[in-house]
């Protein structure tokens, strides 16, 4: 009844029931002889305590009611309202309650939501800093074992001190890697990055990509390929060594993961404005749980093998960054033992 009322409404609302009240108090007392009062005194009474009434509860409404609902408002906006925002602005002829209560409401969902991004904030930060530690762990790990064992003696046995250095020199150049890609993906997220847009031929940079992967997929006795109807040559507009990069990437994994003496290949599939752009793989496929964290730092289906292969965790992440720069989309789909698809699309020239 009163979920809509203005504060005017509900002030005449009240003067009218205690005027109503002391009316008939004054017609009992009267009916019992306590009190001798004419129709005309009564009715002045009525008018007088109603009055009395409705200027008590507009004042209270106005005055009290109102600093409440004022300092509600400080600390939703958590600021100090405008000088000229005092109690005598409040219009009596509309709903404040009902606009404080939306406001109060949208206040209270913008802070749920706030905390929510604050909690995963927090939790992707904390996964983020153990993976980024796990991962450099491994490297400085080994170069300290290599340095020690050459410090104690090792240096001088020459059946062993070149190779300890090697080895050394090349857990060195993994954490080069590590650091040049967290820089990549950082640029990317921070926008820090420009893309250096312009026309180029898809399909011949697919063969340069396919050139200097060569000698990687011949180790493995993979094929690489096109798919059939994949012969046309689309130009596009993007950045070219940035989108060499994802096709290097993508085509570098379908032959790490491929099945030995399988196949990789790229399709190419017109959509008017758009390109899209297919790697391939018959090998180990991805498990369904996998799939929503393939583009997620440092995430690996097979950690074992990964690691074993030299990857750092973050190509996908990469690749998905420098998609997402272009305003293009990237998916993966995959069923285990069969093999993996990722697909992007590139806007045409």
């Amino acid at each position: 009844m009163f979920k809509n009322q203005t504060p005017q409404q509900l002030s005449f609302f009240i003067a009218g029931i205690s005027a109503a009240a002391i009316a008939f108090l004054l017609l009992l007392m009267k009916a019992f002889g306590l009190l001798a009062v004419t129709w005309p005194e009564v009715l002045g009474l009525f008018v007088l305590a109603f009055g009395i009434a409705f200027l008590t509860n507009y004042y209270l409404v106005r005055y009290f009611v109102f600093r409440r609902i004022k300092l509600i408002y400080k600390i939703i906006h958590r600021q100090k309202l405008p000088a000229d925002f005092k109690a005598g602005n409040l219009d009596m002829s509309k709903s404040v309650l009902d606009d404080v209560e939306k406001e109060v409401g949208e206040w209270a969902d913008k802070q749920d939501l706030e905390l929510e991004e604050l909690e995963r904030l927090a939790t992707y930060r904390r996964r983020f800093i153990g993976d980024v530690s796990h991962e450099l762990k491994t490297p400085i790990f080994n170069i300290q074992g290599f340095i020690h064992t050459l410090l104690d003696g090792a240096l001088n046995d020459p059946s062993v001190n070149l190779l300890y250095l090697q080895r050394a020199a090349k857990n060195i150049e993994r954490l080069q890697i590590i650091v040049e890609d967290l820089e990549t993906i950082n640029k990317l997220e921070a926008g820090q990055m420009v893309l250096d847009l312009q026309e180029f031929d898809l399909h011949d940079l697919t063969d340069e990509v396919y050139g200097d992967l060569e000698m990687r997929a011949k180790d493995r006795n993979i094929r690489l390929a096109y798919k059939e109807g994949a012969s046309q040559n689309f130009r596009v507009r993007a950045d070219k060594e940035s989108i060499r990069q994802v096709l290097m990437n993508l085509v570098h994994n379908s032959i790490k993961y491929g099945t030995e003496g399988g196949l990789s290949k790229i399709s190419f599939y017109d959509l008017e404005s758009y390109v899209l752009v297919e790697v391939s793989d018959n090998g180990i496929g991805i498990m369904p749980e996998h799939l929503s964290h393939v583009f997620d730092r440092f995430y690996r289906v097979d950690k074992h093998r990964s690691r074993d292969a030299g990857g750092t965790g973050l190509g996908l992440s990469i690749v998905k960054h420098i998609i997402e720069a272009h305003k293009q989309t990237i998916n993966v789909r995959s069923s285990p033992g069969q093999g993996s698809t990722f697909g992007f699309t590139l806007e045409k020239a």
